[in-house]
């Protein structure tokens, strides 16, 4: 920020503008974020109220000064990254976050700038995050519609050097194929300027930016949200869908387990059966009681 501008801290809860923002750094609930637009950064607690802005170094060393202060011990044990779709936040996540925190995992909620920038400029904020969670054994991921896009986006920019910590992956109303309805509504204007320039790449194009993305090179688990009809709930999908996710679309083929819940596709991380079915994939790699998998070949 500008020197001959006064700056001024004011402990106060954040504002909204979640479009505007992206993780670096997650350490027991604090987090980091840099804003696309003036690039400067600033520090959450864990009740989302600013406690330094400014530059990177300022708002690290505040979180020092914290952990110092409160003698908050370092991280450890098993973390799960939560991570929305387009247009979307964390909050999205919250009844996950509060069933996987009773398992007993640090729960990463992270934001970033979905409608701001390409998945692979936003791919860059989960890379920080990631690097930034020192301390913890085994990483497992939980996406929603995008977010799933965002991971595949991550191991194409990183390759052989992405985290080896990464254990399971479960994407939910992920259009792996493309978004359907991204090719019907590409050049209006409303959606050209809510979505973005990440919206631009959800079309279903065999030579698009998903058709580059690689498959997981670890477990990974599918959930789709259905309503178990021929012609789904939206006309304009082909096949059955969640509204705006077709069911074949969500698939991918190297999952260890696919499973389809009776919703729409905003609300499928609320879903009661699919809250149950993550908590078990993440424990033992199957979505069922049974222990029975039903994998994408």
């Amino acid at each position: 920020m500008p020197n001959k501008i006064p700056k001024l801290q004011i402990d106060m809860k954040t504002m909204g503008g979640r479009q505007f923002w992206g993780d670096v750094l997650f350490f027991r609930g604090y987090r980091i974020q840099q804003n696309v637009l003036t690039q400067h950064y600033r520090l959450l607690d864990p009740e989302d109220i600013r406690r330094e802005w400014g530059t990177e170094q300022e708002c690290t060393q505040a979180l020092q000064k914290i952990i110092d202060e409160k003698k908050l011990p370092a991280m450890s044990g098993k973390a799960v990254i939560l991570i929305h779709g387009i247009v979307r936040s964390s909050k999205s996540f919250s009844k996950m976050q509060v069933a996987l925190e009773k398992d007993g995992y640090t729960v990463v909620g992270f934001d970033y700038p979905s409608t701001r920038m390409t998945m692979a400029e936003s791919a860059d904020f989960l890379t920080k995050t990631i690097a930034s969670l020192h301390g913890i054994q085994q990483i497992d991921l939980v996406c929603h519609s995008m977010g799933g896009l965002l991971v595949r986006t991550y191991l194409k920019e990183n390759g052989k050097d992405r985290d080896p910590r990464i254990h399971r992956l479960v994407m939910m109303g992920t259009p792996n194929q493309g978004a359907q309805m991204a090719n019907l509504v590409e050049n209006n204007l409303a959606y050209q300027w809510i979505f973005g320039p990440a919206g631009k790449e959800l079309k279903k194009n065999e030579q698009g930016v998903i058709a580059s993305l690689p498959v997981p090179d670890f477990e990974f688990g599918i959930v789709a949200g259905a309503r178990n009809t021929e012609d789904g709930w939206n006309p304009l999908v082909p096949g059955d869908d969640d509204g705006t996710v077709s069911v074949e679309s969500a698939k991918l083929s190297g999952a260890k387990d696919f499973m389809t819940v009776s919703s729409l596709h905003s609300f499928v991380t609320d879903d009661s059966e699919g809250i149950e079915g993550v908590r078990r994939f993440l424990k033992t790699g199957c979505f069922r009681e049974n222990g029975i998998c039903n994998p994408i070949e």
